[in-house]
């Protein structure tokens, strides 16, 4: 991605963000990541627990990074999208889960 690519709106985003996540691993990684998150962040609204909101985030982000590093071989889009990274990964889920994108 160039450095002058700005993107303004989640849509345009989201297409660039599936393509920094071909890898199946990375995206079982991802999908196994933000499964686990939601768990974690469920179960701290149950228990009152609310250091588990931050457990949730680190490690939903531990298992997308290993997918980006060791198996995408590219920078987390996070670093310069946040937003709709975060936001993309939950989408990303959602279609793994729904089976519009592979597993």
């Amino acid at each position: 991605m160039s450095n002058e690519t700005r993107y303004r709106t989640f849509s345009d985003f989201y297409p660039f963000y599936l393509s920094e996540h071909q890898n199946r691993t990375s995206r079982r990684l991802h999908f196994i990541g933000t499964s686990v998150a939601a768990t974690l962040l469920l179960l701290s609204i149950i228990t009152q627990s609310w250091w588990l909101v931050l457990v949730a985030l680190i490690q939903g982000y531990a298992f997308a990074w290993v997918g980006h590093f060791f198996f995408e071989h590219n920078k987390p889009a996070t670093f310069q999208y946040p937003v709709f990274s975060f936001i993309g990964d939950w989408r990303m889920w959602s279609e793994i889960l729904t089976g519009k994108i592979r597993f």
